[in-house]
C-alpha cells in the first residue's frame, strides 16, 4: 500500500500566495497539476478544506490547470484575509503600499489582530497579512523579525517586499471570480464537496507533531480520527491528503494507496521531513 522510494521532482512553481507558511504546499504544484492532469479535471474545481497560504490552489487557478478553487480555512483572521484579497485587491493593496514598517505599526497590527471584529474583513484581513510578513518564519502568534529592539541580522522589513505583494494580490484579482472563500470546519467542506463531479480535494490539516506552534488551529487525536472517517466514507471520490510520517497515518488510512515524499521547511530553520501523501480509492496517481 505504501511507496517508499517516491521521488517528486519539483520543476519551477508559480508563486502567487501572498502568505508565508511554514511547510507551504505550493512545492507540490507539479505534483497537483499532473494528477489534476491525470484525472481529468482541468475544466474542474480544486478544494482546499485547510487552505492557510493556498499556495497550490493559486498556482493551479492562475496557470490555467484548473478553472475554480476554494480556499476554506476555520481560523477566522485567514478567512479575513482571503475574503479581503478576493473581495477588495486594490484596498488591500493600497494598504500595503502606504503602511510603515516599524515596531509601532507592527504593535498596532498586532493589537486589530487580536481585537479586531472578525467580520471587518479588510482590517482583520491586512493585520494579519502584515504580521505574516514581518514575523519570524510567517508564525502568526510570534514575534518580529530582528527583534523588538531591531538589532537582529535581519529588519522587521525583510520579507515585506511591497512591490511583489501588490502584484501577487493583482493576480489573483483577475481570477478573483473564480474564487471562492469558506469560513467553516474542513470536513463540512469535504462533505460538501466530495460527491460532486469534476473536483478534487486536497486536505493539509493541521500536523501530529509541532502542530501548535505551525498552527493556530491545531488538531488533537480526535480530530484526526474524525477526519480519517470522513474521508475513508468518500473513498470513491477524488481526494488526496498530505501529513506528517507518523506510525498513526499509517493506522487511520491503513486501507488507502500512501506514497512518502520530502518536503522543506521554513519554521525556525530550514530543514527537509519526510511526509506522507494519502489517495483516494479512485484517484489516478500521476
Amino acid at each position: 500500500m505504501i511507496n517508499s522510494g517516491a521521488t517528486m521532482r519539483h520543476h519551477k512553481k508559480p508563486i502567487i500566495s501572498p502568505l508565508r507558511y511554514p511547510g507551504g504546499k505550493a512545492a507540490l504544484y507539479t505534483k497537483l497539476r499532473a494528477i489534476v492532469r491525470a484525472n481529468d479535471l482541468t475544466s474542474g474545481t480544486y478544494v482546499e478544506p485547510y487552505a492557510g497560504g493556498a499556495g497550490a490552489a493559486l498556482g493551479l487557478l492562475v496557470t490555467g490547470q484548473v478553472r475554480r478553487i476554494v480556499i476554506n480555512d476555520l481560523d477566522p483572521a485567514i478567512y479575513a484575509l482571503w475574503k479581503a484579497v478576493v473581495s477588495e485587491p486594490l484596498a488591500i493593496s493600497r494598504m500595503i503600499e502606504k503602511v510603515e514598517l516599524t515596531v509601532p505599526e507592527w504593535s498596532h497590527q498586532k493589537d486589530i489582530y487580536l481585537n479586531a471584529p472578525r467580520d471587518d474583513y479588510l482590517s482583520l484581513g491586512f493585520a494579519t497579512l502584515f504580521l505574516n510578513r514581518t514575523n519570524r518564519s510567517g508564525v502568526l502568534n510570534g514575534g518580529p523579525i530582528g527583534g523588538m529592539d531591531q538589532t537582529g541580522n535581519y529588519k522587521i522589513d525583510a520579507r515585506f517586499n511591497r512591490k511583489t505583494l501588490v502584484e501577487r494580490l493583482r493576480l489573483i484579482a483577475l481570477h478573483a471570480k473564480r474564487i471562492s472563500v469558506a469560513n467553516t470546519d474542513g470536513m463540512t467542506i469535504i462533505k460538501r464537496y466530495s460527491k460532486r463531479d469534476n473536483t478534487l480535494i486536497y486536505a493539509d490539516p493541521p500536523y501530529f507533531e509541532k502542530a501548535g506552534s505551525l498552527y493556530l488551529n491545531s488538531f488533537t487525536e480526535t480530530h484526526h480520527s474524525a477526519l480519517a472517517a470522513c474521508l475513508n466514507a468518500v473513498s470513491d471520490t477524488k481526494w488526496l491528503l498530505t501529513y506528517d510520517n507518523v506510525p498513526r497515518v499509517a493506522e487511520l488510512y491503513s486501507d488507502r494507496r500512501r506514497e512518502i515524499f520530502a518536503l522543506n521547511y521554513s519554521a525556525h530553520r530550514v530543514t527537509k521531513a519526510n511526509e506522507i501523501m494519502v489517495f483516494s480509492d479512485s484517484l489516478t496517481i500521476a
